[in-house]
């Protein structure tokens, strides 16, 4: 299996663990990443105009360039924006000239690349089966609650349910953790407004993990750098906004696949994490 690779700007940078573990981990299972060449910013949560299409347009008609017809996109908020811009693309005519008249002399899109999430290739395409069958190390013990977000189920078509999803529950007790159940899995959690608005933020990170902990959570786990910011870093302000300790490690699900596949937790970049998961044995 053979996909193109779009790490973003935050998994080279702030979310590094993120990286390691996806590469390491997909790189176990048999699954290559090929980096995208020159590839630019998605222009993130913000933007106006024709650049919220045009500027992750360009990643699709560098993976056309490459000769290849998928791109993995790990963060979730890069995710939906390549989707959305292989949608537009993909739909209407007059997008795809647009694009191609924005884009440099020489490149231009002119087929149509699926976008994918790491998640979505292991729960659809690779098959959990497949991936049970390669775990050496069952996370017994673990009592794990999966964080969605707001932008890791949208566009809706791609994945089970916006409001209560269920596919990284379902991965969780492949890797032989024990997924908690907990009512605010697919609740925002304000990683977008970290900085203009952190009183928000912490709030809403508040509620998350104040729920899952509740549920009886050891740890939470998911897939976006900007949600494991708002989880992890705003952690001690999320307990302010709570009025009580929570102390949840926030691990990404890469990591957890790589610790279930026999990989060295030294090499996952568990130490990376504001809120230590040593109390896991991590």
């Amino acid at each position: 299996m053979k996909y193109g690779y779009y790490p973003g700007c935050s998994l080279l940078s702030s979310a590094k663990e993120y990286d390691a573990s996806l590469r390491l981990s997909f790189a176990e299972l048999g699954i290559e990443l090929v980096e995208l060449e020159d590839w630019n910013c998605c222009g993130a949560v913000h933007g106006e105009g024709k650049g919220v299409i045009a500027l992750p347009a360009r990643n699709l008609a560098l993976a056309e360039v490459q000769g290849l017809d998928t791109i993995i996109a790990p963060c979730s908020g890069c995710y939906r924006n390549l989707r959305r811009a292989s949608q537009a693309v993909e739909k209407d005519k007059a997008t795809r000239q647009m694009v191609n008249e924005s884009l440099a002399e020489g490149l231009q899109l002119k087929g149509n690349i699926r976008v994918l999430h790491p998640l979505y290739v292991l729960l659809q395409e690779y098959g959990l089966e497949q991936v049970k069958q390669r775990v050496t190390h069952p996370l017994k013990g673990m009592k794990v609650a999966a964080y969605y977000g707001c932008m890791l189920t949208r566009p809706k078509d791609e994945f089970d349910s916006t409001e209560r999803p269920q596919g990284l529950d379902d991965f969780l007790d492949v890797l032989g953790a024990e997924p908690v159940d907990y009512p605010f899995k697919a609740k925002c959690c304000g990683g977008a407004l970290a900085i203009s608005h952190s009183g928000v933020t912490a709030k809403l990170t508040g509620k998350v993990l104040d729920s899952a902990k509740t549920a009886g959570a050891d740890a939470v786990t998911l897939a976006c750098p900007m949600c494991h910011t708002a989880l992890d870093l705003y952690q001690s302000k999320a307990e302010a906004a709570v009025g009580h300790d929570l102390d949840l490690p926030v691990l990404y699900f890469t990591q957890l696949l790589g610790l279930a596949l026999g990989i060295e937790a030294s090499r996952l970049g568990f130490k990376r994490h504001i809120v230590s998961p040593a109390r896991l044995g991590l």
